[in-house]
């Protein structure tokens, strides 16, 4: 039997149900939305292009409109680009939950995006050109069985609509989708002949070619406060994500090239509609439409837009650089003498290593100042371009205890509203990294080995609760999701800042060190800098460029393949991905095992829609700000807690000392006691500089890294915007006194003149990978295996010896990343899957030069 009729039979009982017993699915639903979430922590988006609409503008049917008073403001309307916008709106209705009766709630709003105009009106969207339908949830999807007779559908909706081929049974509709480029998916059939129209059982409207639950951006329920008031985050795609709708695909007129524009729809639900005593039919259906209220949205088009057969000219290393680069470049290729800068996004440490040995290399973005043989003086000129820094996005839905007498009613109203602000200690974040909740552990795992007191999750844990806000104490939520945190794959200056802000608090070192936190809660061992403790009887450590999934612990379920930490939870391709699966809600939760698939193996489990979200993600700040992702504040060195604004990255820079004897490159450093005396600092605020050796690079090819640097300090480059060629949220302008530097050294560059000054490194060198196992630390023993379920090769958790203050370190080899547990090709499978499909979906729409090696 085709799947299409059972859903469709599904659906029509479901509605039956909800009418037969919809006093006692009112009665059910009794979990209300509270008091509307604040703005997220992140730094402002530029507001220019904001716009609000109102019901009372846009409803020609406004007395009967679901919320009458609705205003909701768009945070940003025009150069867009895939990312994310905020919504907030006021003048809404209390919102009930969905509930398990089969109804999609009460006085909720719908989301989503449009391609086409109304051929009848232009000022409105055409509802057969929006992606709407994938998520699959009651109230959501493009069709549905009706609950009156055929005769008695809307005029609008009567040629979307078909009758049952059951007599008794009642009719169907179906909205179509149409393509950007003109293809159809329709659930109804015409007889050319006749004109008869039939249902089409072989087609599934929500769910194809163009529109799937894991593709859309849809959002088929966002919820109210008591006040009416709300907030959401929504996800915009371009032609790269969604070639359905083509927004921003390049509209060439004469020769001016704009992006194709698009339609953000905002639709208002009630407590019943297009026949139906409560929320079960389509959104799409003409009732629920007419009070739809749409903004056009424009673009910055898709693709490159530098001149064609310019030479390349290679920018390697770090990722935190590279919205800004993506703004920059097509000014920078535009300008007489102009290049196209192709940036390589790898590990910083090997591009500055690079770009002081090899001739002509690409000029290298780092953070860190290059490692050097002992005694040999750093070759580079570093220039200062960029000031970011590493961000932890969460997604977070309330769910207060129902149960729980105890729990506020403010509280409960609160349910399904996103948290919009967390504080994270240096402690909390190392125990997210090491795997030390239970529920970071594979299900059906033995976990006795994590020892101390029982604690399965980030939001559970007292030592959290301890420094946020009381409300959640009033929860209970659940998940691997919340248990760790999603990391980048590969080497990273972040990941080593990262461990050097938790190294660097005494209460997250001693933690690792094998020591309980107040309430008794235990490092995982494998993780532990104690190689007394740790069962590979070597010391984990800190001093290191990457997140490894060091627990060996393996899990194979009774007829299907094993599961490890990589498989459990797999890593993200980069920093850009996690502020990206945050957005979406999706945790890379691993999904159910296909023992029909060709190798057997696990699939990809759904991502969470608004309102049952539970993750935490490693970022960068540009990109939390660019997909407008909830980031939390961080504990600094003076104690305070601090968000990843601009004034916080300011602060930091501020507070920022020298690395070594040659002032050329500065950090902050949270052991220092310049970090200790700046409260208003943002500990994982990192610089990020271009990095070059004047004495082997040809003179043209100075030349060219001497203009990037000097465009990406001017006034343009640093002045934030959406428009190309500014500064990207996300970033903060840099100080002057930077912007001297840079320039200074672009004229180094430029001319060709070598730093005249040794370096004289004062912290510990980045780890460096020798030797033929690539999980050995300079020539360390490699590490024993610590459990008898692992049949793979342990990670790295051997300690470097740091160099001491003065001390040159040792020269760094380019390799691999440690090594993490082995998945085999069955496990693997969701990891590579993964990262096939994300290859697309978070691609830089403005320039499609940029690479990522590991």
């Amino acid at each position: 039997m085709s799947t299409a009729p059972r859903l469709h039979r599904q659906r029509w009982f479901a509605s039956v149900a909800s009418g037969l017993i919809c006093g006692l699915v009112a009665f059910g639903a009794t979990t209300a939305i509270g008091v509307a979430s604040a703005p997220p922590a992140h730094a402002a988006t530029d507001t220019s292009s904001a716009v609000t609409i109102t019901a009372a503008q846009q409803d020609p049917d406004v007395a009967d409109a679901p919320m009458p008073d609705l205003a909701v403001t768009v945070s940003q309307t025009q150069n867009l680009t895939s990312q994310g916008i905020r919504l907030t709106w006021t003048g809404g209705k209390k919102s009930i939950a969905p509930s398990a009766g089969g109804n999609g709630g009460e006085n909720f709003l719908q989301v989503f995006m449009c391609w086409g105009d109304d051929p009848t009106d232009a000022s409105r969207p055409d509802r057969t050109t929006c992606e709407y339908g994938g998520t699959g949830a009651v109230g959501a999807t493009r069709d549905a069985f009706r609950n009156t007779a055929l005769a008695d559908i809307p005029t609008e909706d009567q040629a979307y609509s078909a009758p049952n081929s059951v007599p008794f049974l009642p009719p169907y509709t179906a909205i179509p989708f149409v393509s950007r480029k003109g293809d159809r998916v329709d659930g109804i059939k015409t007889d050319a002949t006749t004109g008869k129209k039939t249902i089409d059982t072989s087609v599934d409207v929500n769910n194809n070619q163009f529109i799937t639950s894991y593709s859309t951006n849809e959002i088929p329920w966002a919820g109210s406060g008591n006040d009416g008031s709300g907030s959401v985050s929504f996800e915009v795609q371009t032609a790269v994500q969604s070639d359905a709708l083509g927004c921003g695909s390049p509209v060439t007129t004469g020769t001016t090239t704009t992006g194709a524009s698009c339609w953000l729809v905002v639709l208002p639900r009630g407590t019943g509609d297009n026949g139906s005593v409560n929320i079960t039919q389509s959104g799409l259906f003409i009732d629920s439409w007419r009070h739809a209220l749409a903004v056009k949205l424009g673009f910055t088009p898709v693709g490159t837009r530098c001149p064609s057969g310019q030479v390349e000219k290679q920018l390697q290393g770090s990722e935190l650089a590279a919205l800004a680069v993506s703004s920059w470049q097509p000014v920078v290729c535009n300008q007489a003498g102009g290049s196209v800068y192709s940036l390589i996004t790898e590990a910083e440490s090997d591009a500055a290593s690079q770009a002081s040995t090899a001739t002509d290399a690409p000029l290298a973005l780092t953070s860190y100042p290059v490692s050097t043989d002992s005694g040999a003086a750093d070759p580079l000129q570093y220039a200062p371009i960029a000031l970011s820094g590493i961000s932890i996005s969460i997604a977070i839905d309330r769910f207060p205890n129902p149960n729980d007498k105890t729990v506020s009613q403010a509280y409960l109203d609160a349910a399904r509203t996103a948290f919009t602000s967390i504080n994270i200690t240096p402690r909390l974040l190392a125990k997210l990294l090491t795997y030390s909740y239970r529920s970071a552990i594979p299900t059906g795992a033995d976990t006795s080995y994590l020892k101390g007191t029982a604690v399965y999750n980030l939001t559970q844990d007292p030592d959290f609760l301890a420094v946020n806000d009381k409300e959640w104490a009033a929860q209970v939520l659940s998940g691997p999701a919340i248990a760790d945190i999603i990391v980048p794959q590969g080497r990273s200056d972040a990941a080593r800042a990262v461990w050097a802000y938790i190294a660097a608090d005494k209460d997250a070192s001693a933690f690792l060190a094998g020591k309980p936190d107040p309430w008794g809660m235990i490092v995982n061992p494998y993780f532990s800098t104690d190689a007394s403790l740790n069962p590979n009887q070597v010391a984990f450590s800190t001093a290191r460029e990457d997140f490894p999934k060091a627990d060996p612990v393996t899990v194979t379920p009774a007829n299907q393949g094993p599961i490890n930490l990589i498989t459990w939870r797999p890593f993200a391709n980069d920093l850009a991905s996690v502020a990206y699966l945050t957005l979406r809600g999706d945790g890379q939760l691993l999904g159910t095992w296909d023992p029909y698939s060709i190798p057997p193996k696990y699939g990809k489990g759904a991502r969470m829609l608004p309102g049952v979200q539970r993750l935490i993600g490693l970022t960068s700040t540009s990109a939390a700000a660019r997909y407008q992702v909830v980031t939390a504040s961080l504990r600094n060195a003076a104690g305070s807690f601090v968000a990843p604004t601009s004034a916080g990255m300011l602060a930091a820079a501020d507070a920022m000392t020298s690395v070594n004897s040659t002032g050329r490159t500065k950090l902050y450093d949270p052991a220092s006691t310049t970090a200790a005396s700046a409260p208003a600092a943002y500990p994982l605020t990192l610089p990020v500089y271009a990095a070059n050796n004047p004495v082997t690079t040809s003179a043209d090819l100075r030349k060219a890294y001497a203009a990037f640097i000097r465009y990406a300090v001017s006034s343009p480059a640093q002045t934030p915007g959406t428009q190309v060629g500014a500064l990207p949220d996300g970033y903060a302008a840099l100080p002057q006194s930077w912007v001297s530097q840079a320039t200074d050294a672009a004229t180094a560059i430029e001319n060709g003149t070598a730093p005249t000054t040794p370096t004289t490194p004062t912290t510990p060198p980045a780890p460096t990978y020798v030797g033929s196992q690539p999980n050995v630390y300079n020539n360390a023993p490699a590490p024993v295996v610590g459990s008898s379920s692992s049949t793979s090769t342990t990670p790295d958790t051997s300690a470097p010896t740091p160099a001491a203050s003065g001390t040159p370190s040792g020269a760094l080899a380019a390799a691999t990343t440690p090594a993490d547990p082995a998945v085999g090709g069955i496990a693997a499978a969701v990891p590579a899957s993964l990262a096939g499909a994300l290859g697309c979906a978070i691609a830089f729409p403005v320039l499609g030069r940029f690479r990522r090696r590991l």
